[in-house]
């Protein structure tokens, strides 16, 4: 199971308001409720739990929310910004619906809860949130949705192991969720594939966005000899910033940063939300969002469909020989998976036999770090 993320209370509520793929698991949906949630709506509204300029997580998800304005251009789109992971979301997102939005995307990881709360009080608007999982029967206006993060993230490793002169990677992300546990295990086994003695140095800051910690996360790495270093952190410009000042190499996440980044860039992964989100607008609009494969716990990946979640651009100093070897691993994923077993833990238990390979949703119940990953994960 997904572990309850800390809500970020010391989080500013620095709050602005302005104006065909397939694959679901999970949940059942429940038939109750309105008939037809999100039908016909004025207005959709986004909450991010950050700044919308934030070199990744919330930059990408507001770009998708105007992909949305692009396609429905008679459509308002309701933003806000630095919406925290608590009652805080709840009450924006009822001052959005109290605007005419029947349509709610709730964007970050803690915004379940209240994205639940409000879906429970308004049967009548759609209420989507990104990245979590809904326990028990999906409620008919609700569901979440996410990428299967870890692919291009493994893909992104290769380019990492093929690199590194000193055979230390280094990670620097937030909370032991089973999404960066899922991302720090598949960039190793990346990398491994390609430098069987690799190793992936794992640090938390215990925070979606500290530029104070992940500066002193990024600069207790570079001590210990990692030169490639990426990240499962919101806000991403500061590690790369100084992974960059070292003269090391980096590996982006959430979005593309290559540009600040101009000699140690790598490559990364990054969102592309606009189809899915107009997507699922669309389908809310038309009035078949209950029943659809958006009102369940929705995950779409290379096997399944068309994967929000792709590769970033590739840096000057990726060769032709690293990229082709991305490419094969990219076409291995259609039918394979970078967790296909063997897979060892960090103390040598074999947790995926070898010949097995695991679906997205036993993926997503991955609680350990792998073989060749060097941090701690806290005792559940």
């Amino acid at each position: 199971m997904l572990r309850k993320l800390i809500p970020l209370a010391l989080l500013a509520p620095l709050i602005a308001c302005s104006a065909n793929t397939t694959g679901t698991t999970g949940a059942t949906t429940n038939s109750g409720g309105a008939a037809a949630p999100g039908k016909g709506s004025p207005s959709v509204g986004f909450i991010f739990v950050g700044p919308k300029d934030d070199y990744g997580y919330n930059q990408a998800a507001y770009q998708g929310s105007q992909a949305v304005a692009a396609a429905f251009p008679n459509l308002k789109v309701l933003t806000a910004e630095n919406v925290p992971e608590d009652d805080n979301a709840a009450r924006v997102m009822n001052s959005m619906i109290a605007k005419g939005a029947k349509i709610i995307f709730a964007t970050s990881y803690g915004h379940l809860d209240a994205a639940m709360k409000v879906a429970a009080e308004h049967p009548d608007v759609a209420v989507v949130q990104q990245g979590n999982l809904i326990t028990g029967a999906v409620p008919a206006n609700a569901g979440t949705f996410f990428g299967t993060v870890y692919e291009p993230v493994y893909l992104a490793g290769i380019a990492a192991g093929k690199a590194t002169k000193s055979g230390k990677l280094g990670y620097v992300y937030a909370f032991p969720i089973t999404q960066t546990i899922d991302n720090i295990d598949a960039f190793e086994r990346g990398a491994q594939s390609v430098n069987p003695t690799v190793k992936t140095y794992a640090v938390s800051t215990s925070s979606w966005c500290d530029p104070a910690k992940q500066a002193e996360a990024a600069a207790n790495l570079l001590k210990q000899g990692v030169d490639v270093i990426t990240q499962h952190q919101d806000c991403t410009a500061t590690v790369i910033k100084a992974t960059e000042a070292a003269g090391k190499y980096t590996v982006g996440y959430h979005a593309d940063a290559s540009s600040i980044a101009p000699k140690g860039w790598l490559t990364g992964s990054q969102w592309n939300w606009g189809p899915l989100y107009v997507d699922i607008v669309k389908t809310a609009l038309g009035g078949g969002f209950t029943g659809s494969k958006y009102n369940a716990n929705f995950r779409v990946g290379y096997k399944t469909g068309e994967n929000p979640f792709v590769q970033s651009p590739y840096g000057p100093m990726v060769d032709e020989a690293t990229k082709s070897a991305i490419d094969q691993a990219r076409e291995g994923l259609k039918t394979g998976s970078p967790f296909a077993g063997p897979v060892k833990d960090q103390d040598g238990k074999v947790r995926i036999p070898d010949g097995t390979v695991p679906d997205y949703t036993a993926i997503e119940k991955i609680d350990y770090f792998v073989d060749g990953v060097v941090g701690t994960l806290p005792k559940s």
